[in-house]
């Protein structure tokens, strides 16, 4: 469980609205998630800082199409007739009320807990989402009371697309019904109905906008920031020392439905989770928070949300995320269904890069993706032994996909004649380091990237055992030729004998590019290996020396001419960092796997360090999640979505593979 104290929590919210040394960085968040792509969350201090934040933020057509619904609750109590807020907002030009202040503590164990006093009266706050629905459940247990007092409730309502802000306007429908304590509006004709259940309260309309509320975090990134929201009036309840009560907002009517059931239900199932795992802290805060990820795309297949708070779910993040998201905590139907619903997605050999909101169709814009599918494929059969799924439903797509890489597919993905995977087109990023400022490939890497061939050579074992485990005997044998083939030219072209590591890229103009890069890693960590002995160690120390942090790999030497030590600005300076040397947390996984193949007898104490030198994270930024990204330069400041898959996948996966909790 972690538990902040009052001192904690306005240390948090200083840096967060006041900055670190003059450079604002996001400070804490929670979220809480519902299995369709929705969510709740916020900052710590209950102040909306990024327009993605929001009490009720639904996925309309699951897992994508998000509406902020409700954007705050925002909590009043009355005592003696004076007014004190709970709550906390910033607007253009102040932080008002200070809700913060009354703050005392902070806990997240399976939900974010907030304990706030005054005046003698100490009110815990608990929030949950109810999985499979979007609807969350916001439970209020009085702790402590001198006497009667009264509680009061303003919701504040956009009804927009999450990616933008909004803004007072004559179509908002200020219309609603509040009949048996269950209130109902519907602020668009594009939105759902919004109901909210406070049973015994009283609702007194008094309908109003709010105007700028300012977004703290937008506002940094270079972003418009500023949002008006609506309110229909005020709840109000009497209540006294030892009362409950709970709060259902939802797209479903919630008539006769009880919250602290519903809330009951989640904690089971929250609970069910962790059975069977060690009593370890870390391990059981990246459990719960790598269920967060799972999701249904359809009725009977599922996908991976890339990160919160913007993603949707893309390829090559689902098959990196899902031997930890998955395979490592037990959820093996899970993973069969992530599979098939990539598996029936693929077009021209390719797996989505994406799937966008909405209608639009998939994006298929990228190489590795496809080559992580066979990855993932061969530790979901490894793990599970589902040879009737693998061998009769996967194997042909496999074929499918293999057999479009040697003839050739889109943006000149193809075998060359060196048997070495070429892949390119200008204008288009086609790997993982994918960033793109309008026309500007900031990491082009067209050519022969050096991850791309470890994940081809690896593709080709994989589908040579699969074939030969289908009795399929020749097929199996002329794959592991073209495999050693592929490993030869490997070791030919990719060493750097000056350097002593990998080269990055092998160029169109056939030149090799020196940039010290953690791509490289992929040669030695995935299940083939393309290098061993004394290269393989050199590697790694290459690695170590240039790109290791605590809470990951920078993506580019800090002494290359190229690299950004800190990630901020606006969009396009964002953008140019991105892959330049900003620190990405999923890559400690393949670094910790280079480390147990090549640390020798010291490998598992070393390792276990990594580990323990990351897990502070887990209590700063996405609270028991991992961020996307960090600054390459001390203190690593985290930066990004607030909770990504692979950050979370890779590092659970590693701890519990070579048992390092």
């Amino acid at each position: 469980m972690l538990r902040l104290d009052k001192t904690a929590i306005q240390t948090d919210v200083h840096k967060l609205f006041y900055g670190s040394s003059g450079k604002l960085w996001e400070g804490n968040e929670w979220i809480e998630t519902n299995g369709l792509g929705g969510w709740a969350s916020s900052s710590l201090s209950g102040c909306n800082t990024r327009r993605y934040h929001g009490m009720l933020v639904a996925a309309t057509k699951p897992p994508t199409e998000r509406m902020v619904l409700v954007n705050k609750l925002d909590e009043i109590i009355v005592i003696n007739d004076e007014f004190i807020p709970l709550n906390t907002n910033k607007f253009r030009e102040a932080i008002s009320p200070q809700g913060y202040l009354l703050l005392t503590e902070f806990k997240k164990d399976f939900f974010p807990e907030f304990i706030f006093e005054s005046h003698g009266v100490v009110i815990k706050k608990t929030v949950a989402m109810v999985q499979g629905e979007n609807t969350t459940v916001v439970l209020y247990n009085v702790l402590k009371a001198s006497s009667s007092f009264t509680f009061k409730l303003l919701p504040l309502i956009s009804g927009r697309d999450y990616h933008s802000l909004h803004s007072a306007n004559e179509e908002f429908n200020k219309k609603c019904t509040f009949e048996n304590g269950i209130f109902k509006t519907k602020p668009y004709a594009s939105t759902p109905e919004i109901f909210i259940s406070i049973p015994n309260a009283a609702l007194r309309e008094d309908p109003n906008w709010f105007y700028q509320f300012d977004y703290a975090i937008e506002r940094y990134r270079g972003a418009d920031c500023e949002e008006d929201l609506f309110n229909h009036g005020t709840f109000s309840l009497k209540l006294n020392a030892g009362d409950s009560f709970g709060v259902i907002l939802s797209t479903e009517d919630p008539t006769g439905r009880d919250p602290f059931q519903l809330f009951e239900i989640e904690r089971k199932r929250k609970a069910q989770l962790l059975e069977g795992k060690s009593n370890n802290s870390t391990v059981e805060q990246l459990t719960l928070s790598a269920n967060q990820f799972i999701v249904t795309r359809s009725e009977n297949l599922k996908t991976v949300i890339a990160g919160y708070h913007w993603f949707t779910d893309w390829g090559r993040d689902t098959m990196i995320s899902l031997p930890g998201l998955c395979l490592t905590t037990g959820k093996f139907d899970d993973a069969k269904r992530i599979l098939k619903a990539f598996a029936e997605s693929v077009q021209n050999g390719m797996i989505p890069n994406r799937f966008k909101d909405g209608n639009e169709a998939p994006e298929y814009n990228n190489v590795d993706g496809t080559l992580w599918f066979f990855v993932a494929v061969y530790k979901y059969l490894q793990t599970t032994q589902d040879r009737n799924f693998v061998l009769n439903e996967i194997l042909p797509i496999l074929k499918d996909i293999v057999d479009h890489h040697f003839k050739g597919t889109l943006f000149n993905i193809k075998v060359d004649e060196d048997n070495l995977l070429h892949a390119g087109e200008v204008g288009q990023q086609l790997t993982w380091m994918d960033a793109k400022v309008g026309d500007w490939v900031v990491t082009p890497r067209m050519g022969k990237p050096v991850e791309i061939q470890a994940l081809w050579y690896n593709s080709l074992k994989i589908f040579a055992s699969l074939l030969e485990t289908n009795s399929q005997s020749q097929d199996a044998a002329a794959m592991e030729t073209a495999a050693e083939k592929t490993k030869e030219s490997f070791l030919a072209k990719f060493w750097n004998q000056n350097g002593n590591y990998l080269y990055d890229l092998i160029g169109e103009d056939n030149q090799p590019n020196d940039c010290i890069r953690p791509n490289q890693l992929f040669a030695i960590s995935l299940p083939f290996q393309l290098l061993e002995g004394e290269k393989a160690q050199a590697v790694f120390n290459c690695v170590e020396e240039h790109l290791y942090t605590p809470v990951g790999l920078r993506s580019l030497s800090p002494h290359d001419q190229n690299y950004y030590g800190i990630y901020q600005g606006d969009g396009k300076r964002r953008d140019a960092s991105y892959h330049q040397g900003t620190v990405w947390s999923w890559l400690l996984g393949p670094y910790l796997d280079v480390m147990m193949r090549v640390g020798g007898d010291h490998a598992h104490r070393l390792s276990k360090k990594v580990i323990t030198n990351f897990t502070y994270h887990l209590e700063e930024a996405g609270i028991g999640s991992v961020s996307e990204i960090f600054d390459g330069d001390a203190p690593h400041h985290p930066r990004g979505c607030i909770a990504q898959a692979w950050g979370v996948a890779e590092v659970l996966r590693v701890i519990e593979e070579y048992q390092l909790s």
